[in-house]
C-alpha cells in the first residue's frame, strides 16, 4: 500500500574540520532523541562521510519541520559553533515550500518542488 509523497524533506550538509569532528558527532544522539518526540517527523538520522555529515530528515508538513528546529534549535546553536552548513536544500509540495520561504530565508536554502506522481510506502 502506497500514498503520495508529500513529505517535506530538509537536506543540511554540514563542514566540520576534522578536529572537532567526534565533537560534533557526539551530538548526534541529543539531535535524535529530541526530534524522537515530534510527532510530525517522518525520519531522522546522520550519515557521515570524511568530515562531512548529512542529516536525513523528512517531516509530514511544513509546521512540523519548522516546529523541529525550534525543538532542537539549542544543540543546533551548538552544531554550527564548531561547523558550517555548506548546502542546504528543501524538497517539497510547492504549497509547503511557499509556508518555508520566508521563517527559512535566513538559512537561503535551496528549494526544490515535488513533482506529483510519487509515492510513499
Amino acid at each position: 500500500m502506497s500514498s503520495a509523497d508529500a513529505v517535506c524533506t530538509l537536506v543540511p550538509y554540514f563542514d566540520v574540520p576534522t578536529d572537532k569532528l567526534e565533537e560534533f558527532k557526539a551530538l548526534g544522539p541529543r539531535f535524535v532523541e529530541l526530534t524522537r518526540k515530534e510527532p510530525g517527523c517522518v525520519h531522522y538520522a546522520f550519515s557521515v562521510n570524511k568530515n562531512q555529515v548529512h542529516c536525513r530528515e523528512g517531516y509530514d508538513s511544513a509546521e512540523a519541520l519548522l516546529a523541529h528546529l525550534d525543538n532542537v534549535g539549542e544543540v543546533l546553536k551548538e552544531a554550527l559553533a564548531i561547523a558550517y552548513i555548506i548546502r542546504l536544500e528543501v524538497h517539497a509540495p510547492a504549497a509547503e515550500i511557499e509556508k518555508l520561504r520566508v521563517p527559512l530565508a535566513g538559512l537561503r536554502p535551496e528549494y526544490f518542488v515535488l513533482e506529483e506522481g510519487g509515492f510513499r510506502r
